[in-house]
């Protein structure tokens, strides 16, 4: 398939995406070599690091989140491709303060691999990492089926809400305690209208009719079974919420975090239509939303689709979500 992109030779798309973001954004960051990027105050650091890993092509995830009071060390793979578990274990070794590492880690078969190879790499060194893992897809399998669930957009929360528990001097354990929280809380629903191509082969990672939509269409196209005709933006979200509301068991008078994340071809008006929606809906079933983003946060290419995320929120998740950062794509 002939694509239209501003990139120069395919196999370069990495390196120079991140030679790219460190450019742009060396007062947060750092990029080292084998694609390890770097919070340029972690050397500082005298409390709990943070460490997360993933495939380049989702910007502004994870790279972008790399600065203080998130990520202190983003490892990149190479498109939707998960980094070598040597780097991860490097990565990790780097990170270690003597406080303690918090590994975060979507659950995709080959993060999955890496995470857990670098784990055993790394137990003879006497660092402690903790590794929690991020699995929110509520389209893929039953919350009784947990650890079968892919990660989407809800590693995000979960980056910002641990990276701020380690700032507030939390130890390992306590960090990775609220992290999995985040994790334990979530849940996570995506939508496309259409499907993105690779950038380098130019593969089209999912195909939908002009007037087809999936709900359910997971990060790179994998199908959740929920295709259906085009609906309204009204319509959508209720949809969505209803299903998320369903498998976190909420309550009224319960207080969530919600997040629209725009997957790389969907307008922020889009966005913040459904937003609207989804505020009203919610109030109209007690549900309060008390933190919010609405935006790109990880993206899939030029997918046309958002993710809906919500958390279920107590005061001290809260509190973190507000909690001052300093990243390249995600300021407090």
């Amino acid at each position: 398939m002939k694509m239209k992109k501003f990139i120069n030779e395919p196999e370069n798309l990495t390196e120079e995406l991140l030679e790219g973001l460190a450019m742009a954004n060396g007062e947060y960051l750092q990029v080292e070599e084998n694609h390890m990027v770097i919070n340029r105050k972690l050397d500082e650091a005298d409390r709990v690091t943070i460490v997360t890993m993933g495939g380049s092509g989702h910007e502004p995830c994870c790279s972008g989140f790399v600065g203080e009071g998130m990520v202190d060390i983003g490892v990149i793979g190479d498109i939707f491709a998960a980094p070598g578990p040597q780097i991860c274990a490097d990565a990790l070794r780097r990170a270690d303060k003597g406080k303690g590492v918090v590994y975060i880690v979507l659950n995709h078969a080959g993060d999955m691999l890496s995470g857990n190879m670098a784990m055993k790499m790394i137990r003879k060194d006497g660092i402690q990492v903790i590794k929690v893992v991020t699995q929110e897809d509520i389209s893929s399998v039953p919350r009784s089926d947990a650890g079968n669930r892919r990660g989407l957009v809800g590693c995000v929360p979960v980056y910002k809400i641990a990276g701020a528990a380690a700032a507030d001097g939390k130890n390992v354990e306590e960090v990775a305690e609220i992290a999995q929280k985040v994790a334990d809380n979530m849940a996570t629903l995506a939508v496309a209208l259409r499907g993105a191509t690779h950038p380098i082969t130019g593969a089209e990672l999912a195909t939908l009719s002009e007037d087809e939509m999936e709900i359910g269409m997971g990060q790179h196209g994998e199908g959740g079974g929920g295709r259906t005709k085009v609906k309204t933006a009204n319509e959508t979200a209720e949809i969505m919420v209803d299903a998320l509301i369903q498998d976190l068991q909420l309550q009224s008078s319960e207080k969530i975090l919600l997040l629209i994340n725009g997957s790389g071809a969907t307008t922020l008006m889009e966005q913040l239509i459904v937003f609207r929606r989804c505020k009203q809906y919610l109030e109209e079933k007690g549900i309060e939303i008390v933190g919010s983003h609405v935006g790109e946060l990880l993206t899939v290419q030029e997918q046309a689709g958002f993710q809906m995320c919500m958390v279920r929120m107590d005061d001290e998740l809260l509190n973190y979500w507000n909690a001052p950062c300093k990243t390249p794509y995600f300021k407090m």
